[in-house]
């Protein structure tokens, strides 16, 4: 291993050593060295070096607490996402809730140890330095303007189960109240949007009835700095902003402008948060998608709508004519535009770009697409990441447009399957 690729550690006190089992696809498996300070012990390090010694066995060096190396820490992880997500409240459901997901876990472990072959000749081909698949960095969809819609009702269907009442304002496990709200400010006459030619309606009403958030309000705005920054702190490298058309950019920059640096344990000191703003605008509208350049980089939709119509060859358009794309066919400037063939809701014919956006569905055509964006310099390109549904048009709609990925029965999402090599 490389030392400049290594970070000493000791954990709860360290300096005992112990061995460890590892496991495979159905049954226990061999035996292998963690170096985790307290996970080795000199009787098995001596014993295993004996035999390395006398060929029997080939010892693998690694260094601690790599989850990639050490599959344990990654089923640790799994373990810990299920049982959060039952939220138990006591420590006998903590202990029940790990019992059950203990019982859940066997398919995990096959895919676990699927993958082992594939990650250990990476390190091995690296010679110990930092590869390729260690890259990638985790940036969340936030929805900081809206909380439920406004029929919502009242219970404790939320997440974790905390209480909510739509009809009162209130959601004290933020708490938000009846004061947090832009029901006062907004200048429609059912609360709604009604007119999406008027600047105020857009970003001071209800979008679809969701409960619009007063993000001019201090308070609103220190509230969700502070989700935010939880998510900093446990290692996102960003955010997309959900509806930023709906936001005053003032607002987003206040709210941005409160967030801590990326934090140091993955990124390099000083590093900030990268922030890209979902912004719809074809022209035509009151809001433009230039306002919003000082927070960062901006949803460039008219590249999907515009590449769609080219790949197809609708309207006469010829792939010759993409010599000057970019700012020279009325998009965004460069070093402010987030580009993508197809997002997660103009694949389903909502949002914006209409027939032409190519999606999965069209095969050939949308890998020329997604190879055309990923090697043209414009923009900075997002691939879309999605799922199979079964469609089913009626009167040219499809009315399954509204599935979402493959679901348990309980509604929460299938784990994804992993292969034997990997795919």
């Amino acid at each position: 291993m490389l030392e400049e690729c290594l970070m000493p550690s000791v954990k709860q006190g360290g300096g005992n050593e112990m061995v460890w089992g590892c496991f495979r696809a159905g049954k226990v498996g061999g035996l292998y060295k963690d170096h985790d300070p307290k996970h080795t012990s000199k009787l098995c390090k001596n014993y295993l070096g004996k035999k390395q010694e006398a060929g029997i066995l080939s010892v693998m060096e690694w260094p601690a607490q790599s989850p990639d190396l050490n599959p344990t820490e990654l089923l640790w992880e799994q373990l810990d996402h299920m049982v959060r997500k039952k939220c138990p409240s006591s420590q006998t459901k903590l202990w029940n809730g790990l019992l059950e997901a203990w019982s859940e876990s066997p398919d995990y472990l096959s895919k676990l140890t699927a993958r082992m072959p594939k990650i250990c000749n990476a390190v091995i081909a690296a010679n110990g330095a930092f590869f390729d698949e260690s890259k990638v960095f985790i940036y969340v969809d936030a929805i900081i303007n809206h909380m439920c819609g406004a029929g919502g009702g009242a219970g404790t269907g939320s997440t974790c189960g905390s209480s909510y009442n739509a009809g009162s304002r209130d959601f004290p496990a933020v708490p938000y109240s009846n004061l947090d709200f832009n029901d006062g400010k907004c200048r429609s006459s059912s609360g709604d949007i009604e007119n999406y030619g008027d600047a105020y309606q857009v970003r001071d009403c209800r979008l679809v009835s969701l409960l619009d958030l007063a993000l001019e309000k201090e308070y609103v705005r220190t509230k969700i700095a502070d989700y935010l920054n939880n998510l900093i702190s446990i290692g996102v490298a960003g955010f997309r902003l959900d509806a930023s058309k709906h936001m005053w950019p003032g607002d987003i920059k206040a709210i941005t402008n409160k967030l801590n640096n990326l934090n140091t344990q993955w990124f390099a000191s000083g590093s900030r948060p990268f922030i890209f703003q979902e912004v719809i605008d074809l022209g035509g509208e009151a809001i433009s998608a230039s306002e919003y350049y000082g927070n960062g980089r901006v949803t460039e939709f008219k590249y999907g709508a515009k590449l769609g119509n080219v790949i197809r060859k609708w309207n006469g358009e010829k792939m010759s004519y993409l010599r000057n794309w970019g700012e020279g066919w009325g998009f965004m400037p460069n070093n402010r535009a987030l580009v993508f063939v197809d997002n997660h809701d103009n694949q389903r014919g909502h949002g914006a770009g209409g027939a032409s956006i190519l999606t999965f569905f069209d095969a050939r055509l949308y890998k020329m697409g997604v190879g055309f964006m990923l090697a043209h310099p414009y923009g900075l390109a997002r691939v879309m990441s999605s799922y199979r549904w079964t469609r089913n048009f009626v009167n040219g709609q499809d009315v399954n447009d509204w599935i979402g990925p493959p679901m348990n029965s309980d509604g929460s999402t299938k784990t994804v399957t992993i292969n034997a090599d990997s795919t």
